[in-house]
Formats: structure tokens, C-alpha cells, sequence
């Protein structure tokens, strides 16, 4: 597979344990993970189009600390402003993070075949399960291709659990995520028209 998608396939994983960091990711009475903010620091991400507003990312750099550096760095650079949604299935979750081939206002039909021009980054897989809200990093099938591109979860994903990398939490404006653009059932969420990220900062 060469683009970087949520790979759905079974495949056999190995998982790390990480101890005291699965207290930071409780669930709650409504089946979301807790949404206190933690050290940070933190991904402020502002979305237009359809939704409107502010997401906040707790990010864990505890339970994996290549993959939250590598979403600072992005950030901090400005390679992620103006990146589409590209991939938004309802019921499960909303993936953006393309910057190559996701850039607002251009050709976006490539949109989630693109990454960085920098070194994909190891898997950190943890046992933070996949619940509304968790954040986690897109790959393709081998498990060390994740680069730049990211996706929040609308709701629990167990399947995920152990196979993809936690990187963060949604601690504010999850009802923004709920609102993005979806896409269409039959192309697997392909967004035609869809909402973006216009300003993508890091608050320590």
C-alpha cells in the first residue's frame, strides 16, 4: 500500500507497556477519554468550512515522545496550515495532515497519498485504547511508515487499539471535530469539498 491511510488489516503487533502515562487516558462516564489537560504541551488547531472554530490537543510526548516531537516540528513550521480534511467517515473519524498533497486552494486529489520531506517515524504503540477523542498517527501497512498525517476519532475503535500510535487527547472543542465536513460512504470518507486546518500552533 503506498498511501498513508488508518490501515484496517489484522496483523500481528507487539505492544508497550507504559504504566502510569494510561492514567492520563481515562475513560469517562460518556465513553470519551478524560479531558483534562495534561502538561502538554499542547496542538491548537483552528478549522473552517463546514465547522468553525478552535480543537485543542493535549499531546503526549510521555507515551510518544518521536511522534508528538515530529507533530511539533510540522506545526511549529507552519507545514500543516491550510491542510484539508481529507478522509472523513462519520461514526469513526476525521483524517487530515497530508501536507504535500492536502494544501487548501490546490490540486487536492492526491490529498492522504503525501507525506513530509522528512524520515517516517518508528511506531510507538502503547495500550491507550482508541476512544472518542484520542488522536493517533496514519500509516500504511508496515507499521514504521507513519509521517505526517493524523486523525481524531469520533468514537471508540478498538480495533485500532495496539496497531496505531496515541500521540494525543482532544481536551477542548470536540464539538468542532463532530462538525467537520464528512465524506462519502462509498470512497472510503473522500471529502470533496472539505473543511481545513487555516492555523495549526504549539502551546507550551
Amino acid at each position: 500500500m503506498s498511501d498513508t491511510r488508518v490501515f484496517l488489516g489484522a496483523m500481528a503487533v507487539g505492544v508497550v507497556a507504559i504504566g502510569a502515562a494510561a492514567f492520563l487516558y481515562m475513560r469517562n462516564t460518556t465513553g470519551e477519554v478524560s479531558t483534562e489537560d495534561g502538561p502538554g504541551p499542547n496542538l491548537v488547531i483552528e478549522v473552517a468550512g463546514e465547522a468553525n472554530g478552535a480543537v485543542v490537543i493535549d499531546l503526549l510526548p510521555e507515551v510518544a515522545p518521536q511522534h508528538v516531537a515530529r507533530i511539533v516540528e510540522l506545526a511549529e513550521s507552519g507545514a500543516y496550515d491550510d491542510v484539508v480534511f481529507h478522509r472523513v467517515i462519520d461514526g469513526f473519524m476525521a483524517q487530515t495532515g497530508d501536507v504535500k498533497f492536502g494544501k487548501y486552494g490546490g490540486d487536492i486529489s492526491a490529498a492522504g497519498t503525501g507525506r513530509s520531506d522528512l524520515e517516517n517515524v518508528p511506531a510507538e504503540f502503547s495500550k491507550l485504547p482508541f476512544q472518542r477523542g484520542t488522536v493517533g498517527m496514519a500509516r500504511a501497512g508496515n507499521p514504521d511508515s507513519a509521517n505526517s498525517q493524523f486523525f481524531i476519532m469520533f468514537a471508540e475503535g478498538s480495533f485500532l487499539n495496539g496497531q496505531y500510535t496515541v500521540f494525543g487527547k482532544v481536551v477542548s472543542g470536540m464539538e468542532v471535530v463532530d462538525a467537520i465536513r464528512k465524506g462519502e460512504p462509498d470512497l472510503n470518507g473522500k471529502v470533496a469539498e472539505p473543511d481545513r486546518m487555516v492555523k495549526v500552533t504549539v502551546v507550551k
